[in-house]
C-alpha cells in the first residue's frame, strides 16, 4: 500500500512541483431535469388583463427566468440526505390577438415549485467566519450544505386562454323514471368539470414585482392565461472542505498592464488600425467561418 501523500514538495516526472492543501467547495451530490410544466398559470398585469378578457386567440411566447429562491432542510429519516426546495419566477410574455391586425403584447408572472432530494454528507461541526457580522446571532453557524441551481430560460410549449370555471354543458334533464322496475332510469346530469390548479404561492418578492411595469392582478373570476414551460436545470449540493490537490505553478501573469493614454500623444488612427475587422457582426451567427468572405481592404 502506497504511503499517504503530504503537503510538501513532490518528486516526480508529471512537472508536479508539490501537494497543497486548498479549501473549496465539494459537490456531494448532484442531479439534472427536464421538467415538462404543464398549465402554469400566468398572473397578468393589470393592462394585460384587460387585453386578454377581449383576445380571441394567443400565440407564439416566451419565457424569462427572473429569479430562483431555494431553501435547504434536512430528510426526516435518512441520514445524510437532504430535500431542495426551489421556487422559479417567470415572466412570461406573449401576443393576443383582440380583432385588429396588429396583435397586442401581454406580459404577466407564472411561479413554478419543485422539490429534489440529494446527499449532503454530515457535519457535526458548525462554521463561522470573520467575514460574519459582529451583531450576527452566536447561533448564526450552519452544517447544512448549499444548495446550487443552473438553469436557462425555459422554451414555451404551448399557451392557452380559459374562461372562468363554468357547468359544462349538458343536455335536458331525462324525465322522470316510470315505476317500471325493468325500466333503467336516466344517468345523472354530468358534473361541472374541474378547474384548472391555480398554483397557488404565498407571497410575491419586491424584486419580481419591480419587473414588471404595472401591478399584477390575481383575480379569479376573469379569463385566464396558461402555458406549458420546458425547463432544463441543474441541482447541486456543495460543502466548505479542505482538499489535498498536485501543484505545478504559482500563477503569475502573462500580460502585462497598459496604463490608459490620456496624454493625448498616441494616435488614434494608430489604435484604430490595430482593431480587427468585426466580421461576426456583418453576417448571421452560425455561418461556419470557411464560408464567410476573406477579410480585404475595400478599394
Amino acid at each position: 500500500m502506497s504511503e499517504r501523500v503530504a503537503p510538501g514538495p513532490v518528486h516526480d516526472s508529471c512537472g508536479i512541483r508539490e501537494a497543497v492543501c486548498i479549501h473549496t467547495r465539494k459537490i456531494f451530490d448532484s442531479c439534472r431535469d427536464k421538467d415538462c410544466i404543464e398549465d402554469l398559470r400566468v398572473y397578468p398585469t393589470r393592462n394585460s388583463q384587460g387585453v386578454i378578457d377581449r383576445a380571441l386567440s394567443v400565440r407564439g411566447g416566451r419565457a424569462e427566468l427572473l429569479q430562483a429562491y431555494i431553501n435547504v432542510e434536512p430528510a426526516a429519516y435518512n441520514k445524510g440526505f437532504f430535500h431542495v426546495d426551489i421556487r422559479y419566477y417567470y415572466r412570461i410574455t406573449a401576443e393576443a390577438f383582440v380583432g385588429g391586425a396588429r396583435p397586442a403584447e401581454i406580459s404577466g408572472l407564472a411561479v413554478f415549485e419543485k422539490r429534489v432530494q440529494l446527499f449532503g454528507g454530515e457535519r457535526g461541526a458548525k462554521a463561522f467566519s470573520s467575514r460574519d457580522l459582529p451583531e450576527a446571532c452566536c447561533c448564526s453557524g450552519t452544517s447544512l450544505p448549499e444548495a446550487i441551481l443552473e438553469a436557462v430560460d425555459p422554451i414555451v410549449l404551448s399557451m392557452k386562454v380559459l374562461d372562468p370555471c363554468e357547468p359544462c354543458f349538458c343536455p335536458p334533464p331525462c324525465p322522470p323514471c316510470p315505476p317500471n322496475p325493468c325500466n333503467p332510469c336516466c344517468p345523472p346530469p354530468c358534473p361541472p368539470p374541474p378547474c384548472p390548479p391555480e398554483n397557488e404561492f404565498i407571497e410575491i418578492p419586491p424584486c419580481i414585482s419591480a419587473c414588471f411595469d404595472c401591478d399584477l392582478t390575481f383575480e379569479s373570476n376573469c379569463r385566464r392565461l396558461y402555458v406549458t414551460l420546458g425547463q432544463f436545470s441543474i441541482v447541486r449540493l456543495e460543502r466548505d472542505t479542505h482538499l489535498l490537490i498536485p501543484m505545478y505553478d504559482y500563477c503569475m501573469p502573462t500580460r502585462e498592464c497598459s496604463a490608459d493614454q490620456e496624454d493625448g500623444e498616441s494616435d488614434p488612427c494608430e489604435i484604430f488600425r490595430q482593431i480587427r475587422f468585426p466580421v461576426g457582426e456583418f453576417f448571421p451567427a452560425g455561418r461556419p467561418e470557411e464560408e464567410r468572405p476573406q477579410d480585404r481592404n475595400c478599394c
